[in-house]
């Protein structure tokens, strides 16, 4: 039994390092957003090359993070971790080094790679290495540090761009990893799972990850009306087929099926895939609206939306203290239904838009929206499933809302008629942001339509969250598996 107490100086040292590598992958997926239109006149590069900056990440973090967990699990879960930090760190220093579009694309895609063995890497560190009384405080500082640094992610990547410029987006995570490695090597226990067992799932999550890249694919590139863009959304599609039949016939699938016979976790997932494609999109087009249009510069960008996560930082934990008590379908149709006011309350922002009076209301909307919807959809997620599989449903709704978050990059910009050069344009943009916003704010409506049709309170021995203090504004926490 692991025996390592918080309060010890071995027990600090494991939760700084599992910090401080999980926040490197956080950063980077907050901050990117920010250093968007620098990257774009730099590297001369279209507004679909600037789609797959971002979605060249989630790719392959959405469609490995499952497999992830599993490596850890059977090889050792430090190994993994330090594995995951090294490949991070060379990734982020390809991409800071490269010349054109095309390799800071395939370098994201490397580093999606580096996020899906670290991110379940670091929780699961905390859950094997420390005494069972000491678990849940250990949690608690390690979501809440995280959301510390998601609060400081933007304000910190706009201060780089404005500053040394925007590769130091990606060279910071270099002397990041130089100190996270050896830490992790010195001062963390090795574990491993005693039941982890069977075939790896390598088929499954491969067919997952190119299923979603073809997707991406043919709506990023649906504008230019290539025949290619069809046979590549055909092959996407059955690619995703081809998955669905793997996972149904697999003795160890990566994602079992039969999951899914609760009613309760398919309609939080479906409320999920609505809630986060929203925000997909929300983020990518608001970071470039903020720049492009309004005129404000990278790090005033990056502030202006520090309101949402610190309010998400300060009361997500109050907020599923509340959901305990009222039922998750309150909150899971609130929620939604003030993130789709706060979207329309952003069509104010337009050229010389004012902090105050446009940016500011739309943004704490969009908080407290937040606030009322993430900690509650993530304890209904958990309360869905028996408690033996809880890690793997968290796992589950996460890479669920990154894949919507990644569809909706990849396909809001077609949707709303923004053509190749649209963010060169402060009025083309403009125009094409204030189609967006209505349709984000109609699939917001969609998911509390849902959560109030369908979501339903759970049994009242269910398993909690304990990951209660959040900050991430890109995907739901992560839980693990493992339980005191």
């Amino acid at each position: 039994m692991p025996d390592v107490r918080l309060a010890s100086s071995q027990g600090r040292w494991i939760l700084f390092t599992t910090v401080l590598g999980s926040s490197m992958a956080m950063l980077d997926s907050t901050v990117v957003n920010v250093a968007l239109p620098t990257i774009g006149r730099d590297l001369d590069a279209s507004l679909s090359a600037l789609q797959w900056t971002v979605n060249a990440y989630m790719v392959t973090l959405a469609g490995l993070i499952l497999l992830g967990g599993s490596l850890g699990d059977r090889y050792g879960r430090r190994r993994i971790f330090v594995l995951g930090v090294v490949w991070f760190a060379a990734a982020s220093l390809l991409c800071g080094l490269a010349p054109t579009p095309g390799v800071l694309i395939g370098a994201r895609a490397l580093q999606g790679i580096g996020g899906a063995l670290l991110t379940p890497g670091s929780l699961a560190l905390i859950q094997a290495s420390f005494h069972p009384d000491d678990r849940s405080p250990a949690v608690g500082l390690w979501s809440g540090f995280g959301g510390i640094g998601a609060a400081v992610g933007p304000f910190l990547g706009g201060w780089l761009v404005d500053g040394p410029g925007w590769r130091w987006v990606f060279l910071l995570n270099v002397p990041l990893a130089l100190l996270c490695v050896p830490v992790a090597l010195r001062h963390v226990p090795e574990s491993s799972g005693k039941r982890a067992h069977g075939r790896f799932d390598v088929l499954g999550a491969a067919l997952g990850a190119v299923s979603l890249a073809l997707v991406t694919y043919a709506l990023i590139e649906a504008p230019g009306g290539s025949p290619a863009v069809a046979v590549t959304a055909v092959a996407g599609v059955a690619a995703a087929v081809a998955f669905v039949y793997v996972e149904k016939h697999r003795a160890d699938p990566m994602l079992p099926p039969g999951i899914f016979a609760s009613r309760q976790f398919t309609a939080v997932n479906l409320v999920t895939l609505c809630v986060y494609a929203a925000f997909g999109g929300f983020f990518f087009l608001t970071a470039l609206q903020l720049q492009v249009v309004a005129g404000y510069s990278a790090l005033q960008a990056g502030t202006a939306l520090l309101p949402t996560t610190a309010l998400m930082l300060l009361f997500s934990a109050r907020s599923g203290a509340l959901a305990d008590r009222t039922g998750p379908r309150l909150p899971l149709t609130v929620g939604p239904l003030l993130c789709a006011a706060a979207m329309l309350l952003m069509l104010r922002v337009g050229v010389g838009a004012d902090y105050l009076t446009d940016v500011l209301p739309a943004v704490l909307v969009m908080g407290l929206g937040m606030v009322t919807l993430v900690a509650p959809l993530t304890a209904t997620v958990l309360a869905s499933v028996d408690t033996a599989r809880a890690g793997l449903a968290s796992g589950i709704n996460n890479a669920a809302a990154r894949a919507a978050g990644l569809v909706a990059v990849a396909g809001l910009p077609l949707v709303a008629g923004m053509g190749p050069e649209a963010y060169r344009s402060a009025s083309a943009f403009d125009a094409a942001f204030d189609r967006a916003m209505p349709i984000c704010a109609a699939v917001l409506v969609v998911g509390a339509a849902l959560a109030f049709a369908l979501v339903r309170r759970p049994a009242p021995d269910c398993r909690h969250p304990e990951c209660r203090t959040h900050g991430c504004i890109t995907s739901p926490p992560l839980e693990s598996g493992h339980r005191p």
